[in-house]
């Protein structure tokens, strides 16, 4: 029996078992497959199909496509124009045709995939009962439905863009509507009937669907239908529902309530429009029900496009894995060559601590040129230190760790110095009747004064998203607790000192920052300003639940001041000099800007050097500047330095800028080892650089703990942006141009639309769809025990969604993880492929990227991984 057949069974199996409805089980299994993306503001990044994640990656990529539609890979003619161009390497895709097909049919595969036409048209399960409306009445209910349906939703929703609150807000969805109906003089029923049925109560989702639809063996493909035609509006619902906390102002609404209402008012237009002239969708139906999630056979485009996809794919991880055996080879000889020249091992000039996040690669890179004695760590941006904070005059907290951790401790701001700016033209004022009326005739004019102003000098406003607003930099922060019973609604107001020495302790093993400490140790959040931009907390730190980290920064950095703190982190083998100290910053990775948090703790030697620093960092960030300037059609790379950087942080402040920078766009690593396994390299801010030190963790305790958020945060990035890349229709959120701010929570086009999940075009319009490379300097062996110390870890490598190789530090040989195991990697790049770069600036001024192009072409030679000189 083949697959066809085999699923032809499966299908008609299915169908037998699905004839029963069960109303739980299926809001259950639609919640499961609808997206989770929630309010923008806590933009978490996470697998666009997160629903197929148990079952391999390529297995799921096409079984969601034909049941859903989505395009989830490149286009074929995408692909072979790749191989054209040498981005995808003849070399690689003969080593991938002979490894999965053999030897004796590459030619044959190979010509398959260069040369032979297939249908590439997707005919989706999805939607095809509902589909009977316009072929048996003519009628479109979506159209009829929708705009209705989601400007309710949006008013009840609403975060406060609306000048009128919602009535009755405080009530469910289904009674604040009924209250509405029972008190208004006009209703959003077209009809009484259903009015009445509504407010009565007297209805269920079986019964509505015993009317609308008929056969009972049909109702789960019908609400499937239904649900997917807006997934947006249905996903962020049933969000709202599981995490309340989505929304500031929480409101209450269960998916149960969405579905029931949007049947009513499908059944309410179709009695409008035809009164009793119309029948169930069934009685107009031949074909039998269509279960959705039956097996979906492998086809050979689908064969085809996985072969493609492998070698693009390796096209690039092949070239890092040699570059770094190479610059690895490198430093042995420069150390052997060093070893006959007496020296002392200096202490650092200073030590900055970065996020893992792969835009700070290469500001580390050029601290490291620029004072070639400084030292930089990566680690995931909420740097230990897992807390609610409430910025002073907040009625809010805001989560600054990862998504899945919930905190017990609570941080307040104090005694907060700046006064916060606000434009008039905002004012609410200009809602009243007669006050609105003058008063938007005079703002009206000097609205358009300041857009001409901003148009031509761009410069940081109230209405303009400032990374460095959420903190007053000379506020008091209540970090230490000194009374357990000290809460605020169940949260612990700070840490005692042995919370704050346990998290110390933690976050220093976890880098293997534990000895050789320089006299100032910088830890640098980042976060990012952008002006009319509202998926700005994309831009900002994954690791503190969509928000710029500098709280983070400031408790961690006074943690380690704390002289208590290094008492007990002494007495457990972490000695900390008594004249080295740590200081809280802040890197605005759009404006290419640096903050300096707490200078008043500094010695006053150390004050002169943090001067020095100071001047060091701010080369960086020029030539940072210039290196992202490559990349942006609108600015000249060949411009002084200042000048580039001028350019630079002018779009971030720009009203018409659509690009102020491109988040996480090309990221494809994650390297979890020392420093110096990526030192001599350019990676071109394509990698996550997470700092371990195998040497101090024998045994991969630490490995366990350092390995657990990678694919979590990493793995989810890396895959919102692949599939926001692939089908930025469906699985993205198109181009923001058109964008519409709904109830400050989402996007949609119009103010009738469909919300937007994923990213919208002018964040991955750069980005190769590659999945995540996880690089790890340790014993394979340890490296496997790591990464199935949990389920929830291990299931992201064991199918695939992301790749995984060791490298054995005592070998200095790769281990690649398939199929349960690991087996030895041996690049196939010849060492010539791998260049130097000798002069950053003029390769940069060379290898100038233009924002327009939608398959980054990153370096001449088609291998963005080069050595530095």
């Amino acid at each position: 029996m083949d697959k066809n057949q085999q699923a032809i069974l499966s299908n008609q199996k299915q169908n037998e078992i699905h004839i029963s409805f069960h109303e739980e089980h299926v809001l259950h299994e639609l919640k499961h497959f609808l997206p989770s993306q929630q309010a923008l503001k806590d933009f978490i990044h996470h697998n666009s199909l997160h629903a197929f994640q148990h079952l391999k990656f390529y297995e799921a990529i096409f079984k969601a496509s034909k049941i859903f539609g989505f395009q989830v890979s490149l286009q074929l003619s995408e692909f072979r124009q790749l191989y054209k161009t040498g981005r995808i390497r003849e070399d690689i895709l003969d080593m991938i045709l002979a490894t999965k097909k053999g030897k004796d049919h590459l030619f044959l595969w190979k010509q398959k995939l260069i040369e032979v036409n297939y249908d590439t048209i997707n005919h989706p399960r999805i939607g095809q009962l509902r589909k009977y409306w316009k072929e048996a009445y003519a009628f479109d209910l979506d159209n009829n439905v929708h705009p209705l349906l989601f400007r309710i939703l949006c008013s009840f929703l609403d975060q406060g863009i609306a000048i009128t609150a919602f009535p009755f807000a405080n009530k469910s969805f289904t009674e604040s509507i009924k209250e509405l109906e029972r008190t208004s003089l006009v209703s959003f029923f077209k009809t009484k009937a259903v009015r009445k049925k509504f407010l009565s109560g007297d209805y269920s989702i079986t019964e509505l669907l015993k009317t609308i639809v008929g056969k009972e063996e049909y109702f789960e493909q019908y609400l499937f239908d239904q649900q997917f035609a807006h997934h947006g509006w249905s996903g962020f619902i049933s969000a709202v529902e599981d995490n309340p906390h989505t929304l500031l102002d929480n409101k209450k609404i269960t998916f149960k309530e969405l579905v029931e209402f949007e049947l009513l008012m499908e059944l309410d237009a179709l009695n409008d429009v035809f009164g009793s002239n119309w029948q169930p969708l069934t009685n107009h139906v031949t074909a039998p029900p269509l279960y959705l999630f039956a097996e979906v056979p492998k086809t050979e485009l689908a064969e085809v496009i996985e072969l493609w996809q492998d070698a693009f794919e390796w096209s690039y991880y092949d070239s890092v894995l040699k570059g770094i055996l190479i610059a690895e080879d490198k430093r042995e000889l420069q150390q052997n060559g060093d070893a006959a020249i007496p020296s002392t091992k200096n202490t650092p000039s200073f030590q900055a601590i970065f996020c893992i996040d792969e835009r700070e690669d290469s500001i580390r890179r050029h601290i490291e040129a620029v004072d070639k004695k400084a030292e930089t760590f990566g680690a995931p941006g909420f740097f230990g230190v897992e807390f609610y904070f409430q910025q002073q005059g907040s009625k809010f907290y805001d989560k600054l760790c990862p998504a899945p951790v919930t905190p017990k401790y609570l941080i307040k701001e104090s005694d907060a110095k700046a006064v916060r700016q606000e434009e008039l033209i905002y004012t609410k004022h200009t809602h009243g009747i007669v006050s609105g009326f003058f008063l938007s005739i005079g703002f009206g004019f000097w609205a358009f004064v300041k857009k001409i102003e901003m148009l031509f000098r761009p410069k940081m406003s109230p209405a303009i998203s400032n990374a460095y607003g959420h903190m007053d930099k000379q506020s008091t922060l209540s970090i230490e607790n000194k009374n357990p019973n000290d809460t605020e609604n169940g949260l612990q107001i700070g840490y005692t000192v042995d919370e704050m020495a346990a998290r110390a302790e933690g976050f220093l093993r976890g880098i293997g920052m534990i000895k050789r400490f320089a006299p100032i140790v910088y830890i640098i959040a980042h976060g990012s300003s952008s002006a009319n931009n509202p998926h700005h907390g994309a831009h900002d730190c994954g690791a503190c639940s969509g928000r710029p980290g500098a709280t983070n920064a400031r408790v961690q950095a006074f943690i380690l001041n704390h002289k208590t703190v290094r008492e007990i982190l002494a007495a457990k083998g972490i000695i900390i000099p008594a004249e080295t100290q740590f200081l809280g910053c802040m890197h605005d990775t759009a404006a290419d800007v640096m903050a300096y948090y707490d200078e008043n703790v500094l010695s006053e030697e150390n004050a002169k050097a943090h001067f020095i620093n100071i001047q060091n960092f701010e080369t960086a960030l020029n030539l940072n500047a210039k290196e992202r300037s490559r990349r942006f059609a609108s600015i000249n790379t060949k411009q002084e330095l200042e000048q580039v950087r001028k350019a630079i942080h002018s779009r971030s402040v720009s009203l018409f800028e659509p690009r102020p920078e491109l988040g996480h766009g090309t990221n494809t690593l994650a390297i979890i080892g020392r420093r110096q396994m990526t030192k001599g390299l350019f990676l071109d801010r394509r990698a996550f650089l997470n700092s371990y030190d195998h040497t101090t963790d024998a045994d991969g305790t630490i490995l366990s703990a350092v390995m657990r958020p990678i694919g979590l945060v990493c793995g989810g990035i890396n895959l919102e942006y692949y599939f926001s890349r692939v089908d930025n229709i469906k699985m993205g959120a198109g181009t923001k141009l058109p964008h519409n701010v709904m109830g400050l929570f989402g996007v949609a086009n119009s103010s009738d639309g469909d919300l937007r999940p994923g990213l919208p075009w002018q964040m991955i319009e750069v980005h190769d769809p590659v999945r995540l490379m996880v690089i790890v300097e340790h014993k394979p062996e340890i490296v496997l025990k790591a990464i199935q110390s949990s389920p929830e870890v291990f299931e992201w490598y064991k199918n695939e969604w992301v790749h995984i190789v060791a490298l054995d530090p005592e070998e200095k040989q790769f281990y690649y993880f398939k199929n349960g195991a690991f087996s030895k990697y041996e690049p196939v790049t010849a060492s010539g492929e791998i260049k130097t770069i000798h002069n950053m600036v003029q390769f940069i001024e060379g290898a100038k990227e233009m924002e327009t192009n939608h398959i980054v072409h990153a370096t001449e030679e088609n291998l963005p991984v080069y050595l530095l000189d």
